[in-house]
Formats: structure tokens, C-alpha cells, sequence
């Protein structure tokens, strides 16, 4: 049975903290390039950042930040988000990683999960803030980053204080000096719920530290790649597979402000990029590009795609040169389970291999967590055979935690079958949760926010099959409407998600049904509705011409995300 091969981490478990990992490099490496902001940008060395660091470290702790405060980051991709959170970490202090897509009782959720007293933002993302000053009463103080060209006034809190990020810079150079443990918690980034809120997950440094390992070995990172990223940084994407990962390795970074189809080629050149990553989507949104003289100028030899479709690899190779693709199976919650091995030829299709040196799992029955049939498919349960490398808990949610550990086991709630080889294969999602463009979605979040429509008796929200070959879904969102109000038109019913939903949960189709399949209790059968999918009936905004904010005055869609 094929498994991932054994490997020895760059550094011993008891170093398993950013802290540590950041001043060894910085005195090993001091001046080979770590961090660059766009490919045009000074290339900052692993002993800049470190001192960068180090003086917003001491600027923390004199407003008081301690070890294992949770301070919010509700920032675009910018150096002073890495900054932010190298920062943080040694001062043992906890990064409370938000969506900037996130707005109203979405964006309180996570602040009031943390409990957060100080949160950095920009003017422009601080302006949601105000509209639910009275739902944090947590939040004290909020530092302002100043973004090149912005032009948003600061906003104007009732209560919350408001200083410069800036002002947050000591002179003072040195390591703060305070013990950071492997099992002490480096960081909350929020992963999607399914019967309720989205969850808080709490890693430790020493999970944070693994996954980002992983990713070394996965893409056989050296001092010597190029790494590039637009991904944002408030994602686990972009923090433990991209940027940890150099600092590990010792290799360079190059950030941008968002994801680029039209110009990820141009990047790869003028980057030098080695190596990159991208989310299912965006391989197809890169496609459909006008073609270029200049697709194969670059330096790029490895790719992590999660997910890769057989298709768009051929087709990605064909046209951009590029010949190896490597790929993971985890989550936030548990790091990658699976991986693809070194020079295996990979059956169409397969995730990976089980990473069986720090990783045991079961493919059980769901409702009985009895293991089920050799070649039959089940839920994907996980154990660690090393502490510390899946994550803590569920921040504020002890419930959540002891249900997804119930019988010892973590549940996935993703469904995947293995072939005889030890090849794991993705099949369905158990739990209602759905991924579009890089984006995990709860369903009952999207739910919450149509349903508030004053017309809407009920509503469920599944995921459908999109209309391109990247292997993800688009939202779908199945109405029932009150009798007694006014029937909205399908147009109202966008913009009213619009206006509550981040841009990437709002529905992309709609229906309007009599009733809901349910069953003898009265819950919505989704599976019934997913086999459903499209129909006849169906509306589809997109065809409809219906763009959201976000969308309106772009000339190009498939141009950035």
C-alpha cells in the first residue's frame, strides 16, 4: 500500500514555534531575501523582518498586548499583515484571522468569538465596523493601516479609540524574549459551519508549524525557490502553504494584493517565480485568458492545484510548460492527511496517499462511525499519532469541539473512498458545506441571510455543479415563499443578499419552490435537492446579467478574484 514517505522536519518539535523558526533564519540567513511585495517591490531579508518584527512586538506589548490576547486582523493582502502576525507571535499573543468580504453579524461573529480588544484594519474595511459598534462591545482600540491611494476617512466610533498603526513601530530591535511554546496557541482562522455559525479554529504554534512543514516536503521547497502568492492572507492558504513555508525553508516570497488570472503569467516572469499554488477555479479562470507568446516565459516548475482536474492539468501543461502538479488533502482543523508522493504517477482524480508517519485514519459509516467495506466510500475519520499537529478546538464552541472528536475520532465530514493502490479519492461532502473559488461557504449562513428576506418562509442552500470543469460548486439557494407577502423578483432577492452576504456566498441560482423535500422530522433533505440540481425552472444570474457590487464596473471577471 503506497503511503507518503517519512520525512525529518528542518526543525526539532521543541522549536516548533514562528518565533523560533523567524530568529534562527534571521541569524542564518540574515541577508538572503525573504519577503517582497509585488514583483516590482524591495525584496525585504529574513533579518529586516525580523527586526521589523521585532519592533512591533515591543509596540504591541506596551498597549498591552500579552501572551494569549486575541487580536483581530481585518486587513487586505499587505506587508503589514505579515508583520502583524510575525509580531504577534512573539509576543505569544493569538492572530484572529477575518474575511475582509465579511460584513454585519458575519463580521461581528469572529470578534465576538475572540472577544478581541484591539483589531488593525484599513479606513475603507473599518467603515463595517461602525455599523456594529454596539454588536463588540469587546473591541477597545482599532489601528489603522494606511493603504497607498486610499481615500476613506476614518471612521467615526461612538466608543472605540482609534490610533495609527504606525504609531505601533519602537526603536527598539531586539527579541521581546518571551517563551513561546509549541502547544501555545498561534493562531484562529475561521472555517465554514454547517449546522450553525462558522467555527473558530484554534491552532496551536506547533500545527501551524507542521502544516507549513508539510507544504515544504510536499512542493521539495529549498533556500533557492521563488514562492509566489495572491491568495489572501487571512486564509490558511496563503499563511501555512506559502509564506511559513519560505520562512522554513529559507526560500523568498513574493505577495500581491489579490489573485490575478489575466496576469499570472506576467507574475510567474517578472517574479521569478519557482513555485505557486492555486484553488481548483482559478486553474480554469487562467485558461480562459487569451493565449500569449510569452504563457511559457517563466521559471515555474511545481504546482500545488488543490483540487487538479485531470483536464485543466493537461491543458495547463500544454500551454505554460509547466509539468508537475502536486496536491493535499486536509483541512484547517487537521492539517494535510493526504499527499501526493514524490515522482508517483497519480490516477486521475486521487488527492494523494496517507501521510501514515503522523496520520491514521478510518473511512466509516457516518451515523455508526463503523468502518465501512475495503473500496466503499465513507466519512474520513482522523487520528494524530504526534501531539499538537491538528488544532485545539473550536474557539468558544465546546460543543462543536466534543461533537466533531466524538468516539476519538475527528470527523471530516467529507466523504472519499481508496483504491487498492492507497489512493484516496474525494467523492462528496457528508456535512452541508460548500466550496466555491477557493471559498468554503455555510450553507447555513447563506441560509440565514436569504431567509431574512421579509418574503421568504424557508429556504436551503446547496451546492451545484458550475458550469466550467474546475471541479467546485456555485450556490444555489431553493425558496419558499410566504403567502401572504408580496412575491419579490428574483433580481430583489441578489441584491438583498448582496447586501448582507459576502460577495462570494451570494446565490448564484435561485428557485422558487412549493414545498422542500423533508423528512419525518422535518429536516430538508439536501441530497434529494443536489440530485435535483438545475432544472428548467432554474434561475441563473449570471445569464441574467445580474452582477453584484463587487462586480459592477469590471471589464474583465475573469480577470482577478
Amino acid at each position: 500500500m503506497l503511503t507518503f514517505p517519512h520525512f525529518t522536519p528542518h526543525f526539532p518539535r521543541e522549536q516548533w514555534t514562528l518565533p523560533a523558526v523567524l530568529e534562527y533564519q534571521a541569524t542564518h540567513r540574515a541577508d538572503r531575501p525573504f519577503l517582497s511585495w509585488m514583483d516590482g517591490g524591495k525584496s525585504h531579508s529574513f533579518a529586516e523582518v525580523n527586526t521589523t518584527a521585532n519592533r512591533l512586538a515591543h509596540g504591541f506589548a506596551a498597549a498591552g498586548v500579552g501572551k494569549g490576547e486575541k487580536v483581530g486582523m481585518l486587513l487586505p493582502n499587505c506587508l503589514e499583515f505579515v508583520y502583524s502576525w510575525f509580531a504577534l507571535c512573539k509576543l505569544g499573543a493569538v492572530e484572529v484571522c477575518i474575511s475582509d468580504a465579511y460584513k454585519g453579524l458575519f463580521l461581528a461573529h469572529p470578534i465576538k468569538l475572540a472577544r478581541s480588544r484591539l483589531l488593525i484594519s484599513t479606513a475603507e474595511l473599518a467603515q463595517r465596523l461602525v455599523e456594529i459598534e454596539d454588536e463588540i462591545p469587546s473591541v477597545e482600540r482599532l489601528y489603522i493601516v494606511d493603504v497607498p491611494g486610499a481615500t476613506a476617512p476614518l471612521p467615526a466610533f461612538k466608543r472605540i479609540q482609534i490610533q495609527r498603526f504606525d504609531s505601533l513601530y519602537t526603536e527598539t530591535t531586539r527579541n521581546p524574549g518571551i517563551a513561546v511554546r509549541p502547544q501555545d496557541a498561534a493562531a484562529v482562522l475561521m472555517t465554514s459551519g454547517t449546522t450553525g455559525a462558522s467555527k473558530g479554529v484554534l491552532m496551536p504554534h506547533s500545527q501551524f508549524y507542521f502544516f507549513a512543514e508539510e507544504d515544504v516536503q510536499l512542493t521539495r521547497l529549498t533556500q533557492d525557490d521563488v514562492y509566489m502568492t495572491g491568495f489572501p492572507l487571512f486564509h490558511g492558504n496563503c499563511q501555512f502553504l506559502t509564506v511559513y513555508p519560505c520562512l522554513i525553508a529559507g526560500a523568498h516570497v513574493v505577495l500581491y494584493p489579490r489573485f490575478s488570472a489575466s496576469d499570472w503569467a506576467g507574475r510567474a516572469r517578472r517574479s521569478g517565480a519557482t513555485v505557486t499554488n492555486l484553488l481548483g477555479a482559478t486553474m480554469a479562470f487562467i485558461l480562459a485568458q487569451p493565449a500569449s507568446p510569452d504563457d511559457r516565459a517563466h521559471k515555474v516548475r511545481r504546482i500545488y492545484a488543490a483540487p487538479l482536474s485531470p483536464d485543466l492539468g493537461a491543458r495547463f501543461t500544454e500551454r505554460f510548460g509547466v509539468h508537475e502538479y502536486v496536491d493535499g488533502f486536509g483541512q484547517t482543523e487537521i492539517s494535510n492527511v493526504f499527499m501526493t508522493p514524490p515522482g508517483a504517477p497519480r490516477p486521475a482524480g486521487a488527492s494523494g496517499v496517507l501521510v501514515d508517519q503522523w496520520f491514521e485514519i478510518r473511512l466509516a459509516d457516518p451515523e455508526t462511525d463503523e468502518p465501512v467495506a475495503e473500496g466503499e466510500t465513507g466519512e474520513l475519520l482522523v487520528r494524530h499519532k504526534v501531539p499538537g499537529i491538528i488544532c485545539s478546538e473550536y474557539l468558544g464552541m465546546p460543543e462543536k469541539t466534543v461533537e466533531t472528536w466524538r468516539n476519538l475520532w475527528f470527523h471530516t465530514g467529507d466523504s472519499l473512498r481508496r483504491d487498492a493502490d492507497g489512493w484516496y479519492y474525494f467523492v462528496d461532502r457528508v456535512k452541508d458545506a460548500l466550496r466555491r473559488r477557493g471559498e468554503n461557504i455555510s450553507s447555513f449562513e447563506v441560509e440565514s441571510g436569504v431567509r431574512s428576506h421579509p418574503s421568504v418562509a424557508d429556504c436551503a442552500v446547496i451546492g451545484v455543479r458550475a458550469d466550467h470543469d474546475a471541479g467546485e460548486d456555485e450556490v444555489m439557494a431553493c425558496l419558499i415563499l410566504k403567502p401572504d407577502q408580496p412575491v419579490p423578483s428574483y433580481e430583489e432577492l441578489v441584491a438583498w443578499s448582496d447586501e448582507r452576504l459576502p460577495s462570494f456566498m451570494v446565490p448564484r441560482y435561485l428557485e422558487i419552490m412549493d414545498k422542500l423535500p423533508q423528512t419525518a422530522t422535518e429536516k430538508v433533505k439536501k441530497k434529494e435537492l443536489r440530485e435535483r440540481g438545475i432544472t428548467a425552472t432554474t434561475w441563473d444570474r449570471m445569464s441574467a446579467g445580474v452582477k453584484l457590487r463587487s462586480e459592477q464596473g469590471k471589464g474583465d471577471r475573469k480577470g482577478a478574484a
